[in-house]
């Protein structure tokens, strides 16, 4: 009987039950059913500070794998145990931060799917410089314990520069830092005139956050990238070693943007920028 996380996370979004029954059908996918050949135990932090508490509780339960989204969770798993495999699915930056030694041979316990982090935040400020012409300043709402901020930060940066946009960066560590962080985006006016009731125009990571009503979201594609994670589980539940599996890195992207929400802030999204669009929400 295997026994494996899925997953140690953070964020509410990655424990949900649409993820979760993506995720079941990539494991069945493979041959696992739960409760048959394979027994499951999630894990919900609600905050980064309680990851290292959680991840310790899980390497108590001496599971055969642990399943780590991010960059925030692979460190709390690592930190609890350099034996047992810890997959990724969404690392942005793993041989930056230590996780992996290199793509090609990740060494040690831990390997998975990355994503280009950089690549993507540059392209998420190209295409609203697009859709927002006029955009001058914005707001980043910055996780400040994650592992992999900065080079995705620097890359913000490089970006807005060339695009001639200023960037106001605002650190959030907790939910409740959220309010706060939104209010100081609105009194310092980092974003201009996207709204004719003075909201924040935003894009967004994965397309759930499109779907749940932000204007846009861009992201590499989650099931491709769950399709692709369940695969380094069912190999190393079947022997392979984490540090001979090569990390990949995503490479399907999609645009969400939700019209809907555009309407409602006042913004006309221009043809050339719905033309680039994989999803369009009336």
């Amino acid at each position: 009987m295997c026994h494996g996380l899925e997953p140690a996370c953070s964020s509410p979004s990655c424990c949900s039950r649409p993820r979760r029954a993506r995720n079941r059908h990539r494991r069945s996918h493979h041959g696992y059913v739960e409760g048959n050949n394979v027994n499951l135990v999630f894990r919900w932090a609600e905050t980064a500070e309680r990851l290292p508490e959680v991840a310790a509780d899980l390497v108590r339960l001496k599971l055969d794998l642990i399943f780590a989204p991010t960059s925030t969770e692979v460190e709390a798993a690592r930190q609890a145990t350099r034996t047992i495999p810890i997959v990724f699915a969404g690392h942005a930056d793993p041989v930056g931060v230590g996780h992996v030694a290199s793509l090609a041979r990740p060494g040690g316990n831990i390997t998975g799917l990355s994503v280009l982090m950089p690549e993507i935040v540059a392209k998420q400020l190209e295409i609203m410089k697009q859709a927002l012409p006029h955009m001058k300043r914005i707001g980043v709402l910055v996780v400040s314990t994650a592992p992999s901020t900065r080079p995705a930060l620097h890359a913000v940066e490089a970006t807005a520069q060339r695009l001639g946009v200023q960037v106001l960066t605002v650190p959030v560590r907790r939910p409740e830092d959220l309010d706060g962080a939104f209010a100081m985006m609105a009194q310092r006016a980092v974003v201009v005139e996207l709204s004719l009731k003075h909201r924040l125009a935003g894009m967004f990571g994965p397309k759930d956050n499109g779907e749940a009503g932000g204007l846009m979201s861009s992201f590499s594609d989650v099931d491709d990238v769950t399709r692709r994670g369940a695969t380094y589980i069912d190999k190393i539940l079947k022997g392979a070693r984490p540090a001979d599996l090569p990390v990949e890195q995503a490479s399907k992207y999609e645009l969400v943007i939700n019209l809907k929400t555009a309407r409602s802030l006042g913004i006309t999204i221009p043809p050339s920028v719905l033309a680039r669009a994989d999803q369009i929400l009336e």
